[in-house]
């Protein structure tokens, strides 16, 4: 018979995982939207493409996000099975519920909801460590305004070194460098975002007494996430990319370019810092920066205050979330 704790051990990995798919899924749009709303690649073209670079960013970094989920959100004496599983549970809710309504809203920051309230509900407000949750919570400012700016500057470049050529030959140039700049955001988008599955599935190892020493990411647990990532990314969300691509503002191969090499700044600059950001937050500022460059309209500013209303809410309702399951399962 199998040992009762190496069955919660097993079943909280696959719910990790599941989340990891999901969170592949989700975040498929960050990746593709670009390059599929100018018509580079087609939809099922532009998944395997960034599911191969989601893959890929394995062997690129170390797991600094990872450990900043492990033991840098909520106290890691606290951790059980039940803190975990609520978590993940909030975590994948919010996930469906804004892919369902089509916002691109940030996995990372459910997930992190998720751990502050099974954390409160479980040991109140001591548990949590306030120096992670700062340094997160200010990026969700920060990493969409960095992405605008980036964004803004890159386009007002390649603007100026291109005056020259004409919009056919801009066009052939940017595909083809199109090409380049959405693998290297979809290894942003792998670096990051497989970590945080990392960082969960490593907890309960350690929780649970199956991994000692320091707190360290054992290699098959690396593997599993960025190949459960790179799945999920390859089954797309659809719903999402319709907005990121066609909504926010119209974009062409040069646009393209630089909102995805802006967001690929941000997010592998910010992977080396440790610090958990949103990729959608990062890619969504970079492409109405590079909207705002033409002018102010272009950016359908009423489709941003939505998308702006969904990341104010998801750490605090995914905290909610979890806080009830956490009652309700204890």
């Amino acid at each position: 018979m199998l040992d009762p704790v190496l069955a919660s051990v097993i079943f909280l990995i696959v719910i990790a995982l599941a989340f990891d798919f999901i969170n592949g899924f989700h975040d498929a749009a960050n990746s593709i939207s670009c390059i599929v709303s100018t018509r580079v690649l087609s939809p099922k073209h532009a998944v395997y493409w960034a599911a191969t670079f989601n893959f890929l960013a394995a062997f690129i970094v170390g797991t600094p996000v990872a450990k900043t989920i492990g033991v840098g959100i909520i106290d890691p004496v606290i951790i059980n099975y039940e803190v975990l599983l609520c978590a993940l549970i909030a975590a994948i809710a919010w996930n469906l519920i804004t892919w369902w309504l089509g916002l691109p809203s940030s996995s990372s920051h459910a997930l992190i909801g998720g751990l502050i309230g099974a954390g409160l509900a479980k040991g109140g407000m001591w548990v949590l460590v306030w120096q992670g949750i700062v340094k997160t919570a200010a990026f969700i400012v920060l990493s969409p305004t960095i992405g605008f700016v980036l964004g803004f500057l890159y386009m007002l470049t390649v603007l100026n070194l291109t005056k020259k050529f004409t919009v056919t030959e801009g066009n052939n140039v940017f595909r083809r460098l199109q090409l380049v700049s959405s693998a290297i955001h979809s290894m942003g988008h792998g670096m990051n975002d497989a970590q945080k599955t990392m960082g969960i599935i490593t907890m309960v190892l350690f929780s649970s007494g199956y991994l000692h020493g320091d707190f360290h990411v054992p290699l098959w647990v690396v593997f599993a996430c960025y190949v459960t990532i790179a799945m999920g990314t390859m089954a797309g969300g659809w719903r999402i990319v319709k907005t990121m691509g066609t909504k926010i503002t119209k974009l062409h191969p040069m646009g393209g370019f630089c909102a995805e090499t802006a967001a690929a700044s941000s997010l592998i600059g910010a992977t080396f810092f440790g610090i958990p950001v949103s990729t959608t937050h990062t890619i969504t500022g970079a492409i109405m920066g590079v909207g705002a460059t033409r002018r102010v309209t272009a950016v359908r500013w009423g489709i941003a205050g939505n998308i702006l209303w969904a990341w104010v809410l998801t750490i605090p309702i995914s905290a909610l979330i979890s806080a009830v399951a956490f009652f309700i399962i204890d």
